[in-house]
């Protein structure tokens, strides 16, 4: 891996019990780059995306993120690293009675001294910034209605707009769109690209969806039982290579939940036998 990665993971293991979630996995992610993880639920993606920020122990291995070594701190260094790394998640993660604004201005609260509660309570600079990243993700006509009366499509938005708060340089994304409508999902997929070129933000973000995966990523990332099987850049690759990660080539999205439906069947019975 460069030196000049902002991400390197080597020889990663995470243990539950006596489940392995991770396996010796290694992961190097240049500045600027965008990188997908793919995988079946359950292959190790979340988990990744967690070590990443030290929101769980690591069995053994190294986790280097932004210079730092992520299982070795603790306190004021853990929460040092984690104000320079946005995180969007699947649910959202918003204060459904507050505003958009406020949900939007409670990214900054890392550089904040003291509980905030209400909009008087932040900084007019901070408003300001605020509202320009809610007029960039196109809901600045939004700022002051409850989040909970948004779309799911809105509301990652603002989860979006909440993460760029804290001027970050990385942003991970742990299914972001699996909630969402296919049209949704392409605008919200759209607009973290664009923020991330407009900005030099590194992504790395979770997906099922292939097609969605192929057309939006420099390079895909695929796990499968929480070893890594795929690594490669997008170009030139095709739909059939990605599908090996799931266990066999498919070409369809009907295929692809055939090829589940075969797998949790598989299990089921294997429960069931021993």
């Amino acid at each position: 891996m460069s030196k000049a990665s902002v991400i390197e993971v080597a020889g990663l293991t995470k243990e539950f019990g006596r489940t392995v979630a991770l396996h010796d996995v290694a992961l190097g992610v240049q500045p600027g780059e965008i990188v997908v993880l793919l995988g079946l639920s359950g292959s190790g993606k979340s988990t990744l995306l967690r070590q990443l920020v030290g929101l769980e122990t690591t069995t053994s291995g190294s986790v280097r993120v932004l210079g730092e070594e992520v299982p070795s701190l603790g306190g004021r260094r853990l929460r040092a690293l984690r104000s320079r790394i946005g995180f969007v998640f699947q649910q959202f993660e918003l204060v459904g009675s507050l505003t958009v604004l406020e949900n939007v201005l409670t990214g900054a609260l890392a550089g904040l001294r003291g509980p905030r509660l209400g909009l008087w309570a932040y900084p007019r600079r901070l408003k300001l910034v605020a509202l320009g990243h809610l007029d960039r993700v196109g809901l600045l006509d939004r700022a002051y209605q409850r989040a909970d009366t948004l779309s799911g499509g809105q509301q990652q938005r603002v989860a979006i707009a909440r993460a760029l708060m804290q001027n970050p340089e990385i942003l991970l994304a742990d299914e972001p769109v699996a909630s969402l409508d296919p049209e949704s999902s392409d605008q919200v997929m759209n607009l973290i690209r664009e923020i991330a070129m407009e900005a030099g933000l590194t992504v790395v973000c979770s997906l099922h969806q292939v097609d969605l995966a192929l057309s939006w990523a420099d390079r895909i990332v695929g796990l499968r039982h929480g070893e890594v099987v795929l690594d490669t850049s997008v170009e030139g690759l095709s739909k059939a290579q990605v599908m090996e990660v799931y266990g066999r080539v498919a070409t369809s999205t009907s295929e692809l939940e055939a090829i589940t439906v075969e797998l949790a069947e598989s299990t089921q019975h294997r429960t069931v036998v021993g």
